[in-house]
C-alpha cells in the first residue's frame, strides 16, 4: 500500500504470507500491519486498558466517533493526547465549561477594521483529532454545536457551510461520578458517537507498573507521551479506512447485526432500543476489528466483540430493572448470549 510508510522495525507479528498476484491481500497485511504498530504504541503510554485502546482504533479506522466515560485518573485524556502523538495530522482540545460558549467551538464572525468587513474565525472544531474535555460539563446549546459537524463533517457559519479535514474525530470524556454543574448529553448528540467506552481501574500488577513509570518522570503525576513515534498521516488513517469498507463481509454476518440491534427494541427490561445507526455502526466496527486482528473477513466475533460499545449509550434501562440494580451492559450481555450467530 503506498499510502502508508514503510518501516522495518514495526512491533508487530507477521501476518500470513500473501501471493504476490493479490496486491489487495498485501495492502490489507500492511494496513493491518500498521494498526497493530499503532496499538503497541500507545500501550506504551496508556497502561493497563488495552480493551479501550482496541476501541479507539477500531472507531478511527471505523471514522466514528467515541466517547469515553472513567472516574478522574484513570488516563481518558492521556489515551487522546498519546494519540494525537502517533498522528500527524492536526489536533485540538476543548475544555467545556458551563459558561462555554457555541461560538468557542466551531467559530464566529469577526469584524475588521482595516477592511471594514467581517471575516469568519474558525474555531477549534476545524481539526482532525478534537478531544472534547469533561463535555458533560457544558449546557446543552453548547453540547449540541457539536451535532453536524459529527454527523456531516461540516460547520455551517454565517450562512456558509465549511467543510472539515479528513479525518475528523471527536473524542469525548466525560466523569459519571459527579452531578453537581454537569449536564445530560441530548440522545440525539448520544446516537451521533459510534462507540461509548468505559474505563476501569487497571490491574494490581499493572497499577503497580504505572506507579513505576510516573514517579520516575519529572512531570509530577503526568505519564509521557513524547516518546511515542509518530506513526500516522491523515492520508494513512483514509488508506486504513477505505481498505476496512472493503474488507468482504458474508450477508449472513450483515443479518446478524441487524438483527442484534432490533432485538434491543422488543427485549424485555429495555424501555428504549437502538436506531439503525446502532446497526450501522455494528458493521462498520466490526469490519474495523477485522482489520486489526488480521482478518481477511469479518467474523460474527467481530461484530460481538464491539456491540456493548455500540449500544450500550443508544438504549435505555426500563425503571424497574434500574431499581433492582441491573446495569445496561447486564441486560445487553444477555441478549448477545440469546440472539445467535451464524456459524461460517
Amino acid at each position: 500500500m503506498s499510502e502508508i510508510p514503510e518501516n522495518d522495525n514495526l512491533p508487530v507479528q507477521d501476518p500470513p504470507a500473501a501471493t504476490p498476484s493479490n496486491p489487495q491481500a498485501q495492502q490489507r497485511q500492511r494496513a493491518s500491519q500498521l494498526a497493530q504498530a499503532l496499538r503497541a504504541e500507545l500501550r506504551k503510554a496508556v497502561i493497563g486498558q488495552s480493551a479501550v485502546i482496541d476501541d479507539v482504533l477500531t472507531a478511527l479506522i471505523a471514522g466514528g466517533h467515541v466517547l469515553v466515560e472513567g472516574v478522574p485518573g484513570l488516563g481518558k485524556t492521556l489515551l487522546v493526547r498519546a494519540l494525537a502523538r502517533c498522528f500527524g495530522g492536526e489536533f485540538a482540545r476543548i475544555q467545556f465549561t458551563p459558561d462555554l460558549m457555541p461560538s468557542d467551538v466551531t467559530g464566529h464572525a469577526v469584524y475588521d477594521m482595516q477592511s471594514e468587513q467581517f471575516k469568519l474565525r474558525k474555531g477549534p472544531v476545524f481539526t482532525n483529532l478534537l478531544l472534547a474535555d469533561e463535555i458533560n460539563r457544558a449546557p446543552a446549546k453548547t453540547q449540541a454545536a457539536l451535532l453536524e459537524v459529527m454527523q456531516e463533517r461540516q460547520v455551517t457559519l454565517e450562512g456558509r457551510a465549511l467543510p472539515v479535514q479528513l479525518p475528523f474525530m471527536v473524542l469525548a470524556t466525560m466523569n459519571p461520578i459527579e452531578q453537581e454543574g454537569t449536564y445530560p448529553l441530548p440522545e440525539a448528540e448520544l446516537d451521533r458517537f459510534m462507540l461509548k467506552l468505559r474505563m476501569d481501574y487497571p490491574q494490581q500488577d499493572e497499577e503497580l507498573n504505572m506507579v513505576r513509570q510516573v514517579t520516575r518522570s519529572a512531570k509530577a503525576d503526568m505519564l509521557e507521551v513524547s516518546p511515542l513515534r509518530t506513526l500516522l498521516q491523515a492520508k494513512d488513517v483514509l488508506a486504513l479506512q477505505k481498505i476496512a469498507s472493503d474488507l468482504p463481509l458474508d450477508d449472513q454476518v450483515l443479518d446478524y447485526a441487524v438483527r442484534l440491534a432490533r432485538a434491543t427494541r422488543s427485549w424485555p427490561g429495555l424501555a428504549m432500543g437502538a436506531g439503525p445507526r446502532a446497526s450501522i455502526a455494528l458493521v462498520r466496527g466490526a469490519r474495523a476489528r477485522a482489520l486489526l486482528r488480521g482478518g481477511d473477513f469479518v467474523l460474527p466475533d467481530d461484530i460481538k466483540s464491539c456491540a456493548l460499545a455500540v449500544l450500550r449509550h443508544r438504549v435505555r434501562l426500563a425503571p424497574e430493572l434500574d431499581i433492582e440494580g441491573l446495569s445496561v451492559d447486564q441486560v445487553l450481555q444477555q441478549l448477545l448470549d440469546q440472539v445467535p450467530a451464524p456459524r461460517l
